[in-house]
């Protein structure tokens, strides 16, 4: 057993990761030790390698702003970027920054115990890491949702997970496919499927309100025209509420006439990607009429765009409000049920009983398959943090202390838990953020803290027990006024049964949570106890 020791050890070698690792090492000038699971950089893009995996944000936002020079050789491709493309710019970052050399790749943190004034971190090599901080960059959308169908394991069929994509990829041409599930991940591998497989049979257990993408190349025009005012193009993006620098967002969808809001909503629906949803009427989150409007709308599109009445009516949502679940964005994901070789079970009213030997017996009758895709979604941004064995003061583990949901204090840090930092953690606004630029503000504000604490001759910093009760209240009160809590849903950790049902998002906005999160280091760090 070998141990070692680091100033800072850093779980995850996602976006957060690399940053977190530039920034302490490079920068600060620290000891830095990245564990991760994976064989390789890229995250959740290492992992999600199913057809038609795609960023839902424009690749120009969902990039790192930290290196102009990064900023301008990088060039991206289309609108929004593929996964081989993202995994493609995370290896070059990698690369670029040599942040390899201090990662330990294929290696699990099965342990992480405080210790005195320091962590003590096993992992699943036999090593023994030490260090004065541990950093969780794991991110929010990790660890998969296991599944829990009877008899799953009977079935002599092949069996994929759209969030453990084989690295070799996988060719349906001439089977006969399944595919559960029609949240983010099915709504972009179903289309794919249907033009390899002899039969496609998707099923469904809740319709999702999906917008189209509207990917196209990214001509040298353009990209130059971006690079050339990427300043203004951050700057606009961390004044917006949701990190991507939408500017046409009008106060409200009910305040308008019926002619004038049809228009915005077209004018948005034809923009592509979330204009519809986060840069047309600021209500949409807070008002129940303005929020059955859109939805309407998009109920419209839908029988639109399918042939058969019935399916139709089988792929709109009609049972949560628009905007309290991630809506989908989509290529083709409602032509493909017009499809002869495309099928839709509803799973509300033909029950999927088990998995047989041969595919899925259902309430209504049975179905054979040579290849099931499971795509079911995630224990969102509580569970990742949740399995890698943290135990804080007087070894109280973190499962325990967030038994009824996760607390922390401005998603930062956990009280009870010295010297851990979470990169966009619960009670952060990151999963209705950009993610990088998330991750950067959060890196940057760990990285001054831990400058602040080495200026002055301190050892630890932890939250305390009333900032993070008051933080808790804040976020739910924020939540409480939106409609987000009215609608089960991972962003309330609903998805995972035994899960509490807590709204785990900040949602007052990134300009607002970064001026909340600035005052706070600006007050010698309140709320934490420093020491």
């Amino acid at each position: 057993m070998t141990e070692q020791s680091y100033d800072v050890v850093v779980v995850g070698a996602g976006f957060a990761g690399l940053y977190a690792l530039h920034k302490f090492r490079d920068q600060l000038g620290l000891s830095v030790a990245v564990v991760e699971l994976a064989g390789d950089v890229g995250g959740t893009w290492y992992w999600n390698r199913y057809p038609g995996a795609r960023c839902d944000i424009e690749s120009f936002n969902y990039s790192y702003s930290f290196s102009e020079e990064l900023q301008q050789e990088w060039v991206w491709s289309e609108r929004f970027a593929g996964q081989p493309e993202i995994l493609r710019y995370l290896n070059h970052v990698a690369a670029r920054f040599d942040l390899r050399r201090d990662i330990r790749f294929g290696t699990r943190v099965e342990s992480a115990t405080f210790e005195n004034d320091g962590w003590t971190i096993g992992t699943s090599d036999g090593a023994t890491l030490r260090a004065q901080f541990l950093v969780s960059g794991v991110g929010n959308q990790s660890l998969a949702k296991q599944p829990d169908f009877v008899g799953l394991d009977d079935f002599a069929g092949d069996v994929y997970y759209t969030s453990a994509w084989p690295h070799e990829g996988v060719d349906f041409t001439g089977k006969r496919v399944a595919v559960i599930g029609t949240g983010a991940s099915g709504t972009q591998v179903i289309p794919v499927v249907a033009e390899q497989a002899a039969h496609l049979t998707v099923f469904q257990r809740t319709p999702n309100y999906a917008m189209p993408i509207g990917n196209g190349p990214l001509d040298y025009e353009l990209q130059s025209q971006l690079k050339s005012n990427y300043a203004a193009l951050r700057a606009r993006s961390r004044s917006s509420f949701s990190g991507i620098p939408y500017t046409q967002a009008q106060p409200s969808a009910v305040a308008v006439s019926p002619a004038e809001r049809r228009a915005t909503f077209e004018a948005r629906w034809s923009q592509g990607g979330f204009k519809l949803f986060l840069d047309s009427y600021q209500d949409l989150f807070f008002d129940p009429a303005a929020s059955e409007a859109v939805a309407e709308f998009i109920r419209e599109k839908i029988g639109e765009r399918v042939d058969d009445p019935e399916v139709a009516a089988l792929l709109t949502p009609t049972d949560h409000l628009f905007g309290t679940k991630r809506p989908p964005l989509e290529t083709n994901y409602y032509e493909a049920f017009n499809r002869p070789n495309v099928t839709l079970v509803d799973l509300h009213k033909n029950a999927l009983q088990r998995f047989t030997s041969t595919g899925i017996q259902t309430e209504q009758g049975s179905y054979e398959f040579d290849a099931v895709v499971l795509a079911i979604g995630f224990d969102a941004i509580s569970g990742p943090l949740q399995q890698l064995g943290i135990r804080g003061r007087e070894g109280r583990a973190l499962t325990e202390h967030w038994v009824e949901g996760p607390r922390t204090y401005l998603g930062l840090g956990v009280h009870g838990f010295p010297n851990l930092f979470l990169i966009t953690g619960p009670q952060s606004p990151a999963v209705l953020y950009n993610g990088p630029l998330a991750i950067e503000d959060h890196v940057d504000w760990i990285a001054d803290s831990i400058e602040h604490l080495r200026a002055n001759g301190l050892r630890t910093i932890e939250a305390t027990a009333e900032a993070e009760s008051d933080w808790i209240e804040q976020t739910l009160a924020i939540a409480d006024q939106t409609l987000l809590p009215r609608t089960d849903s991972w962003y309330m950790g609903a998805n995972i049964p035994g899960k509490p049902r807590v709204c785990m998002v900040y949602l007052g906005g990134a300009p607002q949570y970064r001026e909340v999160c600035a005052q706070v280091a600006d007050d010698n760090y309140r709320g934490f106890q420093l020491s």
